[in-house]
């Protein structure tokens, strides 16, 4: 078992490079296998995700490399098998071989997948547009079975009827070897959706309209291999910025796009955050007089939601009463008692997080409850007084590349330590 010792109070001071976007990644792995010929992608971050993703794919038959952040894929051994449970259900994110084997083999059996609970996250709108391009979909023993009913998908218009990353980027992964023209509606708007379109588009794909919300997709017979360079994590980046504004004396943060982070900046300087801003970094300076702000979660461009976790350690910074309301996941509150155990007043009124500020936190023993909550409890005890230990830290490793380097470079007095447990 592992855990996360931090000595906090200390004063952060230097730069940090954000590594490739997770969201993007655990997409464009599965993408990989519609090619007939290697598919090399740079600035893959080293994660727990992508090396779950990589021992899927070496299960298929795919031959893999990984080094320096450099993943190249070569699919043309790649045999359809049942995907194996154990990794699926760690991975939620692995329901996207669905689309990918559709349009390799012309059906796929997929086991139900896992990853952070936050509450319900069906996948029925996958279900319907699978349906839509003529698979037949059953729910066998906790697997997803999914047929063609013809030798080949067919095109349709889709309408989407709750925007979903997830299911918008499984249809057009499906949608790109279907016969004709996909249409799909009230499509997500996300970054990483362009990103794994670009990188379709690149093996020979013709879709357009990524980042709008309609996108239009025309089959084609075939895909071959390229090389793609993935876009940096705005999730990770959101969280450093975060955290540079909550225990840093001058922080650069590199590797950035600032458009894809525009509502979350817009929000720090709403708070009072002094940043200077670049092309392709972003510069957070010791900031005071921090006042309290109201968030609310939307889809992209506005609020992340997976951005709410990570602000609330700055909010308890703040002057005043915070309020935050996550419009996509309304259960993703677990971090709120154990920001509590460290000392904050912080709490769960219905469906908002109430936070009181300036909260001064101590160390304490604390449970990482899914992803982004570990990264919250890692800014929190990096500002705390005396020692935090993090439990469940395997969640936190799905997500940010090499976090325990990139904190100690900053300053930051962190260690991972695992611990044997006994028989």
């Amino acid at each position: 078992m592992k855990k996360i010792v931090i000595n906090g109070g200390r004063s952060l001071t230097g730069e940090v490079t954000i590594s490739g976007a997770k969201n993007s990644a655990v997409a464009l792995i599965p993408a990989a296998i519609l090619a007939n010929s290697p598919v090399i992608l740079e600035g893959v971050p080293d994660i727990q995700d992508v090396h779950s993703l990589i021992e899927i794919l070496e299960i298929m038959g795919a031959k893999i490399t990984f080094s320096n952040n450099v993943l190249e894929i070569d699919p043309t051994e790649i045999v359809s098998v049942p995907m194996p449970n154990g990794k699926i259900n760690s991975l939620r994110a692995s329901y996207y071989f669905m689309g990918t084997l559709l349009g390799k083999f012309g059906e796929a059996v997929v086991g139900l997948p896992g990853g952070c609970y936050l509450g319900p996250r069906p996948i029925d709108l996958h279900v319907k547009g699978f349906e839509a391009l003529g698979v037949q979909v059953t729910n066998e023993h906790g697997a997803m079975y999914l047929r063609t009913e013809s030798d080949q998908m067919q095109g349709n218009r889709i309408f989407m009827d709750v925007v979903s990353v997830g299911a918008t980027i499984n249809i057009m992964l499906a949608a790109v070897k279907a016969k004709g023209q996909t249409i799909i509606e009230n499509a997500a708007r996300e970054p990483e959706i362009i990103d794994v379109a670009t990188l379709l588009n690149n093996m020979g794909a013709k879709v357009r309209g990524a980042g709008t919300d309609i996108i239009r997709i025309d089959g084609v017979e075939e895909l071959h291999g390229c090389r793609h360079f993935m876009i940096p994590d705005r999730i990770e980046a959101g969280t450093y910025l975060a955290l540079a504004a909550a225990a840093g004396n001058g922080i650069k943060v590199k590797n950035v796009i600032f458009e894809h982070l525009e509502s979350f900046i817009a929000k720090l300087q709403e708070i009072g955050v002094k940043m200077k801003i670049s092309e392709d970094e972003i510069e957070v300076y010791p900031s005071t007089d921090l006042k309290a702000v109201n968030v609310m979660t939307y889809p992209y461009p506005g609020f992340a939601t997976d951005l709410q976790q990570p602000l609330t350690p700055l909010l308890l910074m703040t002057s005043g009463t915070a309020e935050i309301i996550d419009t996509i996941y309304a259960k993703r509150v677990n971090h709120v008692p154990e920001l509590a155990r460290m000392g904050a007043d912080i709490s769960v009124e219905g469906n908002m997080i109430i936070v009181n500020g300036p909260s001064k936190l101590h160390g304490a023993e604390v449970v990482a409850s899914d992803l982004r909550a570990g990264a919250c409890l890692v800014i929190a005890g990096l500002l705390a007084e005396g020692t935090t230990t993090i439990y469940n830290v395997e969640y936190i490793l799905r997500g940010y590349d090499h976090i325990i380097e990139k904190l100690t470079a900053l300053g930051a007095s962190i260690e991972m330590i695992e611990e044997v447990e006994a028989e």
